[in-house]
């Protein structure tokens, strides 16, 4: 027996080694996070990733530094994160223009978010706001359907630029009613905006917040939301669902991914105290007062969403035959 025992000893211990969980699973995170928002400061995403940031330092343990790696549109932050070690330490913060739009616009995109990724969680999703200028004579959106059918090609709706989302919105818009509007592309919200106000072009697919303040103004009328359920912010303004293009379903959302290859684990841990930030009271209001909401679904599911969201939106990017290489 005494013999044996170290034999045993050794198969043992080699089993154990077998079987043990590997080391990174009892050391992360071993160093700082770094949240890569490939937008300036300031904007959608660079709101959710410090949201993010916010609490989750006191769950990882660990501090969470939040880089705004900008150019190329969101293309050079994200395809740095693309070629990061997968080790969790390096995330992503990004829109879905960058994440599932892209794709279908580029024909030389340097990652693809298909493969080169790994979903974590949605974390902020929001509508648009249609609106109208003043002297656009409709107060519905079967009004407007009836207006542009009744003058094709004489009204227009602006964009932040080709391939936006406020560009879609618009292209959507259009299949769904069967219409003719004219889109009028602008380099961002700033140049847009006051073009919108002086009536330089009829209408636009607005950021909630843009919408609502602009609304109360009196400077724009808003007709109805993008979203299947009506904003808490503005309930008196309808759905586009309800008001006659059934199914009608767009958010502009901002998630977090890994690069491929993260172990899954590291993944539910990142997923757990990530939806635990979220969860802040605070950050929430903050969130709702932009007229989005918290989502923090789970990795699947959100994986199953982004299969949906590109689906819908490569279909709308091929019938307009939009390209921008």
């Amino acid at each position: 027996m005494m013999r044996r025992f170290p034999l045993f000893c050794a198969g043992f211990v080699a089993l154990t080694c077998l079987f043990a969980p590997p080391a990174w699973t009892q050391v992360f995170p071993s160093k700082a996070i770094r949240i890569v928002v490939p937008f300036p400061p300031g904007g959608p995403s660079d709101f959710a990733a410090r949201s993010v940031s916010q609490y989750l330092p006191q769950f990882l343990g660990q501090p969470v530094i939040v880089e705004n790696r900008t150019g190329g549109a969101g293309i050079t932050g994200t395809e740095s994160v693309a070629k990061s070690p997968p080790d969790g330490h390096t995330l992503l913060v990004a829109t879905v223009g960058v994440m599932v739009i892209a794709p279908y616009l580029f024909n030389n995109l340097p990652y693809d978010p298909f493969r080169d990724f790994v979903p974590i969680t949605n974390l902020v999703s929001g509508p648009a706001v249609l609106v109208v200028h003043p002297s656009v004579p409709v107060r519905s959106v079967q009004e407007l359907i009836a207006l542009a059918k009744a003058q094709p090609g004489k009204l227009t709706y602006g964009s932040t630029g080709p391939g936006q989302i406020s560009h879609l919105n618009g292209e959507l818009f259009k299949a769904l009613a069967g219409v003719d509007i004219l889109h009028v592309p602008y380099k961002g919200a700033a140049p847009l905006l006051p073009e919108l106000i002086g009536g330089q072009i009829s209408m636009n697919f607005s950021v909630a917040v843009d919408g609502l303040n602009l609304m109360r103004a009196g400077r724009l009328r808003a007709l109805a939301v993008t979203s299947p359920k009506r904003l808490a912010i503005m309930p008196e303004v309808p759905t586009l669902d309800e008001s006659g293009l059934k199914g009608y379903d767009v958010s502009n959302w901002n998630a977090i991914w890994a690069p491929a290859r993260t172990p899954r684990e590291v993944i539910e841990r990142l997923h757990r105290e990530i939806c635990k930030s979220m969860a802040s009271a605070d950050v929430r209001e903050r969130i709702a007062v932009q007229g989005n909401v918290v989502v923090c679904d789970t990795p699947d599911e959100f994986a199953a969403y982004i299969r949906q969201e590109a689906a819908k939106w490569s279909k709308v990017i091929k019938d307009a035959r939009i390209k921008l290489d």
